[in-house]
């Protein structure tokens, strides 16, 4: 069988937005039968991890805090951007921005950290990668430290409540839930 050529060639780029947080463009591309195509729009953000921490006593630590994509409040597990340093490897760095989220935004610590995947958080329209972890034996150990941009209010579930809650559609984050699945799947 004759393998197909699928790839897309970018042919021009205009940077809509561009600043710390986002590179939002606009871009024209020619298909492989060398027709082009315009305009796809995308953007570049900073990969990310979200964390399924779990305390001693077996209930999962959830974080909720306002969404302005959907502008609602949301349940969802503990996230944030990995800064990675020049030189230094991506997995470490994800590692590192993962324990510091998790204290950051929940004042709790885990010595039991395990990798559940690393994905495109939306292979659509954006070039991130979400790396998923789930931290088990988490214990209390600080405050929040939270941005002056953040507003969030740490709550404790089950894994019934967190399951109730994807099912009714009130933990609406899918990266959230695709790490939900696979921290059960893989516990």
């Amino acid at each position: 069988m004759e393998k197909e050529n699928l790839t897309w060639e970018e042919v021009s780029t205009e940077h809509i937005v561009q600043d710390e947080w986002i590179d939002f463009r606009k871009s024209a591309y020619r298909s492989p039968d060398g027709r082009i195509f315009q305009p796809y729009y995308s953007f570049t953000r900073r990969n990310y991890v979200v964390i399924v921490a779990s305390d001693e006593e077996g209930q999962f630590l959830c974080v909720r805090q306002f969404r302005h994509g959907i502008r609602e409040v949301t349940t969802e597990f503990p996230a944030g951007a990995i800064e990675q340093k020049d030189g230094e490897d991506p997995a470490e760095a994800a590692l590192r921005a993962a324990k510091r989220e998790l204290r950051e935004e929940t004042g709790y610590e885990s010595d039991h950290w395990r990798p559940l995947l690393t994905i495109p958080a939306n292979a659509t329209i954006s070039d991130n990668y979400a790396w998923l972890f789930a931290a088990e034996n988490c214990r209390k150990t600080s405050v929040q430290e939270l941005d002056e941009m953040e507003r969030i209010n740490v709550l404790k579930h089950s894994a019934e409540e967190i399951d109730a809650m994807l099912a009714g559609g009130t933990f609406p984050q899918a990266v959230h839930a695709l790490a939900w699945l696979l921290s059960k799947q893989q516990a």
